[in-house]
């Protein structure tokens, strides 16, 4: 299987030419740029490897044919030691870990909800999210305390748990651990008057930061945008990331299919039958003037596309979907024309089918009335009353007629 990883960091197919490489090198270097994002760092190493491969003909050709291992061997490790190389790459880029060190714990993600309208995916859009978060405490460097006032815990020998004993029969007792109460699970104590007076021997402190959300042209319902390294920190423990997850309003207007668009639109039996014409309020503000020639006639339940007036792909925004419409046809109300007017209309139309009225003694003519369920409903109740007092008043007759 062909490796595509480099490829995947730029945002770029393996046909790529050399121009769209260096453009998406230089707009993802951009964003994640450490001066800029100081929590992309690690994304930042992916990026620029990626762009020393894929830049370089040769180590390019090499990638293409042999994958990361071929472009170890043939020497494209930047100056690492072969033996060294891919380790180096898959654990510190691609986070596989290269060694049997696994370095600190990590952290819980965070994860939030972000509500946008179906707009903001349309033409894209920069939130504001205000996080709260535990950051570690700057005067005493994560310690809780002053130097050397943080000293194992008695109670349970620096192990944050305790281990007692019940016993349940003769000869017989059960064990179970609880969270040490001296230390609450830390395997640490300080005294009081050696607390850090900033954190008071939280080691952490709480902090508010701006998160700038960018929503890209075409993202989607429940599609996550990952800021890497800004969850909660705890000494000793890598943090892990926020995340936040997209949620789309509902739209008066239009419903997304992939990144295609649909709406409904009702029109009367005179614009279905003569033509018509429409304005459509697009999602970027944009009016769409929609005709329809005479004579082709929209039947109710009919759909169709605009080409190209869809949602924009992700990633590749020029690309849109298509917009549908699908129509509702509304008829007039009873009685809307007289009858000459009527005789008129029978004469532009096509004519009815023909009849021919059936002769005979079964022939029966019957009234067409409006349907309703409640109405149904009524008439069965009404028939099965009408079964039970038949019954009744039959009762001590049908009995002797059976015996």
């Amino acid at each position: 299987m062909a490796d595509n990883k480099l490829y995947e960091i730029l945002g770029v197919s393996r046909n790529a030419s050399d121009s769209e490489i260096k453009r998406n090198y230089h707009k993802l270097a951009k964003e994640f740029h450490p001066d800029k994002n100081p929590a992309a760092g690690d994304k930042f190493k992916e990026i620029s490897y990626a762009y020393e491969v894929l830049s370089d003909p040769k180590k390019r050709q090499t990638y293409d044919k042999y994958g990361l291992k071929g472009l170890q061997e043939g020497g494209g490790h930047g100056g690492f030691p072969p033996e060294e190389f891919l380790g180096h790459f898959f654990g510190d880029i691609f986070g596989m870990g290269g060694s049997r060190d696994r370095g600190p714990a990590r952290g819980e993600d965070t994860i939030h909800p972000l509500k946008v309208t179906l707009e903001d995916m349309y033409v894209g859009k920069t939130a504001k999210l205000q996080l709260s978060k535990n950051v570690i405490c700057g005067p005493c460097k994560g310690i809780g305390g002053k130097p050397g006032a943080v000293v194992s815990c008695k109670d349970c020998h620096g192990q944050g748990i305790k281990v007692s004993y019940q016993q349940i029969a003769a000869h017989m007792t059960r064990q179970f651990q609880t969270r040490c109460p001296t230390c609450h699970g830390q395997g640490e104590t300080i005294n009081d008057k050696d607390k850090c007076p900033k954190c008071k021997g939280k080691k952490v402190l709480n902090e508010t930061k701006i998160l700038e959300v960018h929503v890209d042209k075409g993202m989607r319902e429940n599609q996550k945008i990952y800021f890497r390294g800004e969850g909660d920190q705890q000494p000793d423990t890598q943090p892990g990331d926020v995340i936040i997850v997209l949620q789309q309003k509902p739209h008066d207007v239009f419903q997304r299919t992939g990144d295609d668009l649909v709406m409904k639109h009702e029109i009367t039996l005179t614009e279905a039958l003569c033509g018509f014409q429409f304005v459509v309020k697009h999602l970027d503000g944009r009016d769409l003037l929609i005709k329809h020639t005479a004579g082709e006639v929209i039947k109710p339940g009919d759909l169709k596309g605009i080409q190209g007036e869809g949602m924009p792909q992700y990633k590749n925004p020029f690309e849109k979907g298509n917009l549908y419409i699908k129509f509702d046809v509304v008829f007039p109300e009873n009685n809307f024309a007289s009858e000459d007017k009527l005789k008129k209309i029978e004469c532009i139309l096509p004519p009815r089918p023909a009849f021919v009225m059936p002769t005979g003694d079964d022939v029966e003519e019957v009234n067409l009335m409006d349907y309703t369920a409640s109405e149904r409903g009524r008439g069965r109740e009404e028939a099965y009353a009408s079964d039970d007092d038949e019954h009744m008043h039959a009762g001590p007759n049908v009995q002797c007629a059976h015996q």
